[in-house]
This record gives C-alpha cells, structure tokens and sequence, in this order.
C-alpha cells in the first residue's frame, strides 16, 4: 500500500533544474498527473509572503523540495553567504509554509556534505554532527543540516509528516557544465570534450586525483524520491530507523583519477592527464551506507559507465542546440 495516492497535488519545488526534472519524469512514468510546478520568475521561494500567498491558492497536498542554490567548491568558497542565507531562506519558507496549509507529505532533498570532512567510512546517517564539515563548502553544508533539524523538529513536536534524502554526488541530463561554478563530472566532461576538439595533448586537472568519490545518476534519485514518498515512514524513536532522514546513492566510489581516466575514455580524449596539485581535494573520502535505504526495497540501476555516457551524450545534443549552461 503506498503512502501517497496517484491524485495528489504534488508542488516540486525547483522542477527546473537537473534533480527537480529527474522527479518529476520519474512521477510522470509512474501515473501521476496532478503535478504543480512554477517558474522562478513566477515565484521567488526567498520572498515568505510570495510563498504562503502560493500555498493558499494552489494547495499542494505532497512537496517536494529540490530547489536550492548549488555549485561547486570554488563557487562555495566564493560566495559563503549566498550559499548560507538563500538556502534557509528557500528552505525554511517552503517547510513553513507546507506545515501552515496541511501539507500532507513533505520530502527536503539534502546532500552528503552534511557528515563530517573525515567521516568514518561508509558514513552511516547516525554519524551527522559528530565533527568538523568540510570548509569549502560549509555554509551550503550548515543549510541542509538546519533544513534537516527543522523537519527533525516540526514531526516530533506536532507530527508533521516530514522526511529527507541525503544524495550522494549526482549527474546527470542538464547538469551545469561551467568550468568553474559546475561539480565535478559535469566539469571534467566538458574539460575532456573541449581538449578533444582543439586536439590539445595533454589535460590539466584540479587537485591530486586522490580523493575518493561516490556517483549517482540524478535518475536514480528521481526513482528513491517516489520511492520513499510512497514506501517510508519514518519512526523517529524506532532503533533501526532512528531519524527522518535517509543516505541515498550507490555505496561504490572510486578515485576521481580514475573517474578521469574513465571520462576520457567516453569522450575519446587521447591526451595525457595532468594534475594541477595547488587546487583543492576537498575531503578525502565520502562513500555513504545506503543500507537502510536498500533495506526498505530501493537499489540504484544505473552504473557509473553507462549513466556518463548517457550524460556525455546529452552534453553534445545540448551544446549542439546551443542550449548549455556555459
């Protein structure tokens, strides 16, 4: 029996970008039909009034949130405080908002920076605030854990049906592929793409190549987003499940000079990889249990060679059609 019936309202929150678009194909193909999504022109999820006056008038009976400000480590380190206070703002309106108009279920997307830079590995959820975070990205970090705290809160003082996902690195279709401000494989594959059309002999990449990195294909998550809307109820004082919030991802990782290596077999670079060693690693390992998840009847489906290509591929249809976040 599922949780959530196929005539709900279901409001997804940044239905635009590359996570919002996976749910919402995934909802799609299962039957559901009554989606509500709006334009950010349309609806600025920073401006409160804006969104309880959207609420009021639409009406969602499931959310999910998947919107939020994102890049990568040099766009964190860059710009901490759009980072911090856009994304409690986002946050914290739309879970408000949810709560004040009888939202019936409601799904916060968070990320795997939330555990400590030197985690125990594979990170249980249990490990979240038993240390230090990653500096690079802290503030998008302290966002999520405050996202998560908050929907913490909201189930155990007044029951308010609220659970999260923890993804691990994700890629995917539509990802941004700038050089700078995108993460890491949407990166490398434009970086490889590039060098293989100038016919450059060699590469040069960010950091040591030594961390070790764990990849799911943003359709993956689509699928353990209806999933656990459907399927999970969380029970905050049970002992196995003892929080709202699930690691979601593939428990593989692999080193991100392999990750290259494999990248540029997919785009046919034939050139030598350098490593540029000034640049940041970021934490040295993050590869999330997902056993709870797997537990419940979820596993991921696509491997990491097949998705790159399907993203590789999706890169060059994009850039053809001159319709690539550059």
């Amino acid at each position: 029996m599922n949780l959530i019936s196929k005539n709900e309202k279901i409001f997804i929150a940044g239905h635009n970008g590359m996570v919002g678009r996976s749910i919402y194909r995934s909802l799609i193909d299962s039957g559901y039909k009554n989606l509500l999504t709006v334009s950010r022109k349309n609806l600025d999820l920073v401006e409160v009034d804006k969104v309880n006056n959207w609420f009021k008038d639409n009406k969602p009976s499931v959310v999910i949130i998947a919107a939020a400000k994102v890049g990568g480590i040099m766009a964190n380190k860059s710009n901490p405080v759009g980072f911090l206070l856009d994304n409690l703002k986002i946050q914290n309106n739309l879970i408000e908002a949810s709560f004040n108009n009888n939202v019936k279920r409601l799904l916060f997307l968070g990320s795997s920076c939330i555990y400590p830079k030197y985690a125990k590995q594979p990170i249980k959820e249990e490990y979240l605030l038993s240390g230090s975070l990653e500096p690079s990205n802290d503030s998008y970090a302290v966002a999520k854990i405050a996202g998560i705290k908050l929907c913490e809160a909201m189930r155990k003082q007044y029951n308010f049906d609220s659970l999260c996902l923890m993804p691990t690195n994700l890629y995917g279709p539509g990802d941004n592929y700038h050089l700078e401000n995108s993460h890491v494989i949407p990166g490398l594959l434009r970086k490889f793409h590039e060098a293989k059309i100038n016919k450059k002999d060699h590469i040069t990449c960010w950091g040591s190549g030594k961390p070790l990195r764990e990849f799911l294909h943003v359709n993956d998550l689509g699928n353990a987003c209806k999933f656990v809307l459907e399927k999970w109820e969380p029970k905050i004082n049970d002992d196995e499940f003892s929080s709202n919030f699930l690691n979601v991802g593939t428990g593989k990782d692999l080193s991100i000079k392999d990750l290259a290596l494999l990248i540029s077999k997919i785009t046919s670079f034939k050139g030598e990889i350098k490593w540029d060693s000034t640049k940041p690693d970021g934490t040295p390992r993050k590869l999330l249990d997902i056993s709870k998840i797997k537990k419940l009847g979820w596993q991921p489906k696509i491997s990491l060679e097949k998705g790159l290509t399907h993203t590789y591929e999706d890169f060059c249809n994009q850039l053809n059609k001159k319709d690539l976040r550059l």
